[in-house]
């Protein structure tokens, strides 16, 4: 039996998310099976960003090998080294790659800082101004000409960003919290902000794809001159642009490369930008291949044992689950799910480790032996199907009372593929379909 200190509110989160079958937003230090290896490195970099420098992370995985979950662990990790933190989902409709302005919304959008789990704009901002008011003391302009001070450099590529905080602070002094609201909107990047508002700030127009990178310098010095460390950012799902058009695509990679060269360049100090993808994306012509200079930068020997992995480099992998580490992960989950249970002691003996030994078993079957693409199914078949029901009823056993039954309606696109593999082997050429003459 393995102790774990967790928090009820924490048990509930990670418990509720794992039932679901989704990842939890937080909790996921205790759920970190296999992570161990890349905990020195990442915090180096944390670390080396903190003091103001930036750096990247390219993160390859297979469908399922938890990409997602690696990215959040991190910035959990950021977090608690008291860095903001923002994840985005890269799609062509909702926040495509190319365009700077609507990645920087969604940035904003998504914000998180160690107390605030998302939207935390307005109270970064209001922060700053306390901090600029206490460094001013008497003076009269009441941190304003400290403000300018603060963002000379940024106004020099973004001189709006100034402007806006300006006004922004004048309107909540004179009480007008509409035209503030206002403001803050256009700050975070949002259209259609009324023009009224736009002209009491002396700016005109939306953010667009130019602006974006000043205004993300902007956002990074209200971030460090409020205490923070910087601010993580996240861009998950990276290998959708490999679905695009083949402009978008390209336009997309470039403003990735572009990205890249202003993190070197140093153009962005406090960021720490982390890209999660499948290795089809980095290695194929349809994803980073297709752009030499990007390629080039992301470029990582695989060739060796997983084992001897770099953490260190500018692409790491994860190999997803064994079965080993998938039973590990499950007595985890059982653990966690004990500490609140109505007779943890019984709880535990009846799901003890042979049990989800055996149940991890029957769920890699089911997925045609991939452990890989199992943990997601896995943990909500335990929790749900499983803990659940021994903690409602007294008289249930799992031995004799459940059978595991597995539906296509339940299962990820990648899930079900595996499924079909596992009930009927997979079709590998046409010579291998059966034809009725």
């Amino acid at each position: 039996m393995t102790e774990m200190l967790i928090s009820p509110r924490r048990r509930r989160d990670v418990i509720d998310a794992l039932r679901r079958g989704t990842v939890p937003q937080q909790g996921l230090d205790v759920l970190a099976v296999g992570l161990s290896r890349f905990e020195v490195a990442i915090d180096s970099d944390l670390q080396t960003t903190a003091d103001g420098g930036a750096g990247f992370k390219a993160v390859r995985g297979e469908y399922g090998s938890g990409k997602t979950f690696f990215a959040r662990w991190l910035t959990e990790r950021a977090k608690k080294a008291n860095f903001a933190t923002a994840e985005i989902q890269i799609s062509e409709t909702e926040t495509p790659l190319h365009k700077l302005e609507t990645v920087y919304r969604r940035v904003v959008e998504n914000l998180a800082t160690p107390t605030t789990t998302s939207g935390a704009l307005r109270d970064v901002i209001d922060g700053w101004f306390y901090f600029l008011d206490q460094d001013a003391g008497d003076d009269t302009g009441g941190g304003l000409d400290l403000l300018d001070k603060r963002l000379a450099e940024v106004s020099k590529e973004a001189p709006a960003f100034a402007a806006v905080l300006r006004s922004y602070r004048l309107a909540q002094q004179q009480g007008d919290a509409a035209q503030a609201d206002g403001l803050l909107a256009w700050l975070g990047g949002q259209p259609h902000v009324s023009a009224a508002v736009k002209r009491a700030a002396g700016v005109r127009g939306d953010l667009d794809h130019f602006g974006a990178l000043g205004f993300l310098q902007g956002l990074l010095t209200v971030l460090r001159d409020s205490d923070y460390a910087g601010l993580v950012l996240v861009l998950d799902e990276v290998e959708t642009l490999q679905r695009m058009r083949s402009d978008v695509r390209e336009k997309s990679l470039n403003a990735l490369r572009q990205l890249l060269d202003e993190i070197d360049a140093g153009r962005f100090p406090g960021l720490y930008v982390v890209m999660t993808g499948t290795p089809a994306f980095f290695d194929g012509q349809q994803g980073v291949q297709r752009l030499p200079p990007l390629a080039q930068r992301l470029q990582t020997d695989f060739q060796t044992d997983a084992r001897f992995d770099n953490p260190r480099a500018a692409q790491i992998r994860l190999t997803g689950f064994t079965g080993d580490s998938l039973v590990e992960l499950g007595a985890r989950v059982r653990d966690i799910y004990a500490t609140g249970a109505a007779d943890p002691d019984r709880l535990r003996s009846v799901v003890d480790d042979d049990y989800v030994a055996a149940l991890a078993r029957a769920v890699g079957g089911e997925l045609g032996g991939r452990t890989g693409v199992a943990p997601r199914l896995f943990l909500k078949k335990l929790i749900a199907d499983v803990l659940d029901r021994v903690d409602l009823f007294e008289d249930f056993n799992p031995r004799r009372d459940y059978r595991l039954t597995v539906t296509n309606d339940e299962l990820t696109e990648v899930e079900r593929e595996a499924h079909q593999r596992g009930i009927g082997g997979a079709v590998g050429s046409v010579d291998d379909i059966d034809l009725e003459l």
